[in-house]
């Protein structure tokens, strides 16, 4: 053998290969392309925790699943779906072998950044109407200001009446904006730091200018807009003190680039981990062992609540299936694989100075493995054990998956936390695998076609293996 041919074949066996999705799997493009028309739908019309717990239950009926029964017995086979406060939900088939032998988790969540209503939210000012909001998760607020914006959630009138709102998708709804200085006169604001360009108490939502026909009385564009809302949807300012609404970008999910090869929309974070999850699962016969998918809530304010994977709902399911079978639920638990389902940083070259280019993960490079997430010191994370990330690498080569492994970005410029630790904490084997995102957090974030794909594969094969 020459030595240049010596060189290669080394390479070949000794060197991590790192490559484009096309270069292994030109033939599956199609697939992925296909995949992603369905995740595009899924993403358009679940843009909050509540759209999507609806949508994906409403897809797991259609697919036998029934809701679950903590007093009944369950058959290999069975396919159940428990919906916890309908923000959070678990979808469960159940296998062949006894949970005491463990059982296979996919975790993901399903809310995102967004602007939420204040508890009292309606006011007026110089004969303007508007919300004032709390901004939910970790955003970039000067990116929420001049872009369209539409309300959804529900009022919950004192009788319990739910009313659900979702106003400003539709052709012809109304949208709705927060508004930023002209240039001419934002002198002063531009002295700000970036971070504070739009401050927190500057997200306020334009919701009317119009005012009541009446010479008499004041704030009566106020007025205008209770009568407004009185008329659609039967509540009075009283309700929003029981009301969830949340302002999110009413942006359309779009392909973009001229090669239609990426997905721009609102939400990706998380939801383009869950909708994989969810599709992996319903392919789902009989397993040899029980398999769940999880899909959470608050995740981005720090799991906590009781529809968030810090509280003990999981935890609770997995003890009534260990309870039906006359097992101990902390044996299952520790017998028990996850992975955890959430997006990483893509590399972006327009900022290559925040990533360590020989640990980050790339677009077009497939699902992204994090065998720890945290910041500054690894704070915040699980850090899954080298044995474990070994059974996952694996499952993805055996099942010829294309995966790529990478952290959030350099040691010091920051970094991100999942809903890990909190599995870990129960005994639970696990470790975070994902879609890599380019502009993660922001009203419009971009995800590659192959990446999604990837990943409904890896969660597919962790199921069978």
């Amino acid at each position: 053998m020459s030595e240049k041919n010596e060189v290669k074949a080394l390479q070949e066996q000794l060197s991590i290969h790192n490559d484009h999705f096309l270069k292994h799997h030109d033939s599956e493009l199609a697939a992925a392309d296909a995949f992603c028309d369905g995740y595009k739908a899924f993403l358009q019309a679940a843009k909050t925790e509540r759209e999507c717990n609806k949508a994906v239950i409403e897809k797991a009926k259609a697919n036998g699943f029934v809701p679950f029964d903590p007093f009944a017995s369950y058959k290999p086979g069975d396919k159940v779906y428990y919906d916890n406060r309908g923000k959070s939900v678990i979808l469960c088939v159940i296998g062949k072998k006894s949970v005491a032998e463990g059982v296979k988790i996919v975790a993901s969540h399903i809310d995102s950044p967004r602007l939420d209503m204040k508890p009292t939210p309606l006011y007026e000012d110089t004969e303007m109407a508007y919300f004032k909001t709390h901004y939910y998760g970790g955003i970039r607020k000067y990116q929420w200001a001049a872009i369209p914006l539409s309300l959804h959630g529900v009022f919950v009138k004192k009788d319990g009446t739910v009313v659900n709102v979702r106003l400003g998708e539709d052709k012809g709804d109304p949208q709705f904006v927060v508004t930023d200085l002209l240039p001419h006169l934002a002198k002063e604001q531009s002295k700000r730091t970036l971070s504070e360009g739009i401050k927190g108490e500057e997200l306020n939502l334009v919701i009317g200018s119009r005012p009541f026909k009446s010479d008499e009385g004041s704030e009566l564009v106020k007025l205008q807009i209770l009568k407004l809302l009185c008329d659609k949807y039967g509540i009075d300012e009283t309700d929003f003190m029981s009301a969830e609404l949340e302002a999110v970008p009413a942006f359309e999910v779009r392909d973009i680039g001229f090669d239609r090869s990426l997905i721009g929309g609102y939400g990706h974070d998380d939801r383009v981990c869950a909708y994989p999850a969810m599709e992996a699962l319903l392919t789902l016969d009989v397993p040899e062992h029980t398999c769940l998918t999880v899909l959470a809530d608050k995740e981005e304010i720090g799991s906590d609540g009781n529809t968030g994977l810090n509280s003990s709902f999981m935890k609770y399911f997995i003890e009534d299936l260990a309870d039906m079978q006359g097992v101990k639920a902390r044996h299952v638990l520790h017998n028990s694989d996850c992975l955890s389902a959430d997006v990483t940083a893509a590399f972006d070259p327009t900022f290559p100075q925040v990533y360590d280019k020989t640990n980050t993960s790339f677009v077009n490079h497939g699902v992204s493995i994090a065998k720890y997430t945290g910041a500054r010191g690894k704070g915040g994370a699980s850090d899954a054990n080298a044995e474990y990330v070994g059974k996952i690498r694996a499952i993805l080569d055996n099942a010829n998956v294309h995966w790529q492994i990478g952290e959030m970005g350099k040691v010091d410029e920051g970094g991100g936390g999942t809903v890990a630790l909190y599995i870990a904490n129960l005994d639970v084997n696990v470790v975070d695998l994902g879609v890599p995102v380019l502009s993660m957090h922001a009203p419009f974030e971009v995800v590659a076609k192959t990446d999604v794909y990837s990943t409904f594969k890896a969660c597919e094969a962790f199921y069978r293996s």
